[in-house]
């Protein structure tokens, strides 16, 4: 993520919306956090059930947990959000090579 403006440019462009140019309120002048501060995802709250669902089914694949997301939880997401919740988790798989 980028790095946020400096407070001179926003003290300018506050002065400039002062003076009656186009304004818009958002509450402050300093930067707001960037990113969504983690833990907050739409996973966060089913994490124990994935977790477990994954260890009891072993052989599961992403579009098939996505499935279950939804018929279970009624979470709609994409696999690259399971995959990453499971990599957060510690949950990775190997590809076995043909034959093994």
């Amino acid at each position: 993520m980028g790095n946020p403006h400096p407070m001179e440019l926003r003290t300018g462009v506050m002065a400039f919306v002062d003076e009656g140019h186009r304004h818009r309120e958002i509450g402050a002048l300093a930067a707001r956090r960037q990113g969504n501060g983690g833990g907050h995802g739409k996973l966060t709250g089913v994490s124990v059930w994935l977790k477990a669902r994954v260890t009891t089914k072993g052989e599961i694949t992403l579009d098939e947990l996505v499935d279950d997301l939804v018929e279970t939880h009624g979470i709609a997401v994409h696999r690259a959000t399971v995959w990453r919740m499971l990599c957060g988790l510690g949950l990775t798989h190997k590809k076995n090579p043909a034959g093994a």
